[in-house]
């Protein structure tokens, strides 16, 4: 519901510059243009930008508890606050508003820094606790609101977007080569990483606490499927439909309280639809908007799912806004998505985002319900039936332990995953030697300093001894879903725009039940996702509770390159990316050469679009004034 920035002084009372911490605050207002705060005491310097959402009139931040010796500034939502605020109410704590997280000061005063661990919700948030000298950073369970800090011996600096902590004169702007490694090898950046060298990303489920100085870090959550030695509990098939849709149905009705008005998002496809049709089951009397993107063009009738969306749309009765979009804005709108997500991209889908969320501002539509987590939690990608193929034939493709270049992969994947024999994404040695030709003669000097693949912060043993699926959901959840899809696609677009998304299917209550469902329920007879669809058949017609699954894939680079733009010519011009120093502009001549005859095609998203990721590098460095490599 807002953005949040700070500046914390490790060397005692040192005086904050009100003007600096106003730049600071001020670069994020997209985030919450309704209310700008500026906190400051002795050592402690907190801006916030409100997007007023519950309590209007009185959720005004920061919090201070009566003594004022403690002080909040929180980006987000609590879901179960109102339970919370009971049992504290029971306590002897009073409260001073309506506001959901208002709950934080008391829970912090009562349970200390393990409150964290009592929360359902998206949060990003700080805690100053003067009396004690705590500061305490910390981020949801799945990271759907971003925060991002610099910590060293002098200060601590931290924003819910890296061009609020860049605005501090103390920080340096220099690129992070492993965050643009991550970009190229994986989804997208993963925590702790980001594209500025020194700025971290706080993981999802981790805090940040500096207590009297002592700087740590800690987890409180992580996804923890059972192992596959130990048997599930004997339940039938109806235990876990029944189980899914309970908290399915909770949890949408959590995420509909607002004083503001709310939609969702609504593609054609089994997720968003689901989630409108439980929004209308929870709520009969109240009409939600829906709003998709179109493609009306004739070329783009194959990714246009207007008859679905439609379909559903009659079917719930909501008030449905379309949105026609063309590959011609891509160009227009690629530099702000750029700014937006601070990091090159590897797709150009965030435009198409980018003008949904737009569309939802216009009709003052504050909060957003959207299907991301289902696929990821529920096995909806195609990769989870790739790994049930394989496992039925029992046999995987070039499995000749005698060839050199099968042994170098096994022994990557043996780093990475700890099995030697589990895909994701790409062969990654066999990526390496990609990546490498695209990089600059000076950056491959550095390679093996700044390659991703040794130093991925991946804790293997949430994958040691568990079935594939639940490998994948696990390494979905931490590689794609919570830096990219929610980080990317999800909270740096809809923010972009001044929108609060929210994620049903991204429920701790949820999420904890769903991780104990044998994955034979999950993809079951190859039928993705199969617990949602039983729910589905409910709630939605048969067309498309039983469609499959449609990967929408918006147009690479190819695209761009073919329509001869004058500055995208210039961003990728030989003279450029020489003058840069990070690629080799002989490998992107190459690949321009490559990508524009008549009848080359990337089949995207297996495909890697090596130049976008280049175009939008270069995008990058240009929008936040980055040095050229030295």
């Amino acid at each position: 519901m807002c953005g949040i920035t700070g500046f914390y002084s490790r060397i005692g009372d040192v005086s904050i510059e009100r003007s600096v911490l106003e730049k600071m605050t001020s670069v994020i207002r997209h985030r919450g243009p309704d209310e700008t705060s500026i906190f400051i005491d002795g050592k402690m310097g907190l801006g916030f930008q409100r997007l007023s959402i519950i309590d209007i009139a009185g959720g005004h931040q920061p919090f201070r508890d009566e003594e004022r010796a403690t002080t909040l500034i929180c980006n987000g939502e609590i879901y179960n606050y109102k339970e919370l605020r009971k049992s504290l109410m029971s306590k002897g704590y009073t409260f001073k508003t309506d506001c959901d997280v208002e709950v934080l000061l008391p829970l912090y005063s009562e349970y200390g820094i393990d409150f964290i661990k009592k929360l359902n919700g998206q949060f990003a948030f700080c805690l100053y606790d003067r009396r004690n000298d705590v500061v305490l950073l910390a981020r949801d369970h799945f990271g759907i609101c971003p925060l991002f800090f610099v910590v060293n011996d002098e200060f601590l600096v931290f924003g819910s977007e890296i061009k609020a902590i860049i605005e501090h004169p103390k920080v340096a702007r220099e690129v992070e080569l492993t965050g643009l490694d991550q970009v190229l090898s994986f989804p997208g950046v993963v925590s702790p990483h980001t594209l500025f060298k020194g700025v971290q990303s706080m993981k999802p489920g981790h805090y940040l606490a500096l207590k009297s100085g002592k700087l740590s870090v800690g987890e409180y959550w992580d996804l923890d499927y059972p192992q596959a030695n130990v048997a599930y509990e004997e339940r039938p098939e109806s235990y876990y439909i029944n189980g899914v849709e309970e908290r399915l149905i909770e949890s949408v009705r959590l995420r509909l309280n607002a004083d503001v008005p709310v939609g969702f998002y609504l593609s054609g496809g089994l997720d968003s639809s689901l989630i409108g049709s439980l929004m209308n089951a929870v709520s009969p009397n109240r009409k939600f908007p829906s709003f998709s993107i179109c493609f009306p063009e004739k070329e783009n009738r194959r990714i246009d799912e207007r008859l679905y969306q439609r379909l559903v749309a009659d079917h719930i009765g909501s008030k449905h806004n379309e949105i026609p979009f063309g590959w011609s804005e891509i160009s227009e709108a690629l530099r702000k998505a750029v700014y937006h997500s601070e990091a090159p991209l590897k797709e150009t889908y965030n435009t198409c985002s980018l003008a949904l969320s737009q569309l939802v501002s216009k009709n003052k539509v504050k909060v957003i319900l959207s299907g991301e987590g289902a696929d990821e939690i529920f096995g909806g990608y195609v990769g989870y039936r790739f790994d049930q193929f394989r496992e039925i034939n029992n046999s995987q493709k070039g499995n000749d332990d005698s060839a050199l270049s099968e042994l170098l992969e096994d022994e990557v994947r043996e780093r990475l995953w700890g099995d030697s024999k589990f895909f994701y994404e790409k062969n990654q040695y066999e990526f390496k030697a990609v990546r490498q030709s695209l990089y600059s003669e000076e950056v491959n000097d550095l390679f093996h300093e700044f390659c991703c693949l040794e130093n991925l912060e991946i804790n293997k043993e949430r994958l040691n001894n568990r079935d594939s699926f639940h490998k994948r959901s696990y390494l979905d959840l931490k590689l794609r879903l919570s830096d990219h899809l929610i980080s990317d696609h999800c909270d740096r677009v809809t923010y972009a725009n001044s929108v609060e998304g929210r994620y049903p299917f991204l429920d701790i209550n949820l999420v904890e039940f769903a991780r104990k469902i044998p994955s034979s329920l999950k993809l079951k007879g190859m039928t993705e996702k199969y617990i949602l669809k039983q729910i589905a058949g409910k709630y939605l017609p048969e067309q498309i509770h039983k469609r499959q699954k449609f990967g929408f894939v918006a147009p690479g680079s190819p695209n761009l390159i073919r329509q001869d733009i004058e500055w995208v010519n210039d961003m990728l011009s030989f003279e450029k990316i020489k003058k840069d120093g990070y690629f080799n502009p002989v490998a992107v001549e190459n690949l321009k050469t490559q990508y524009r005859r008549p009848d080359f095609e990337l089949n995207l998203p297996f495909d890697n679009d090596l130049l976008i990721v280049v175009l939008t590098f270069n995008i990058f460095l240009d929008l936040f004034k980055m040095p050229s490599f030295k």
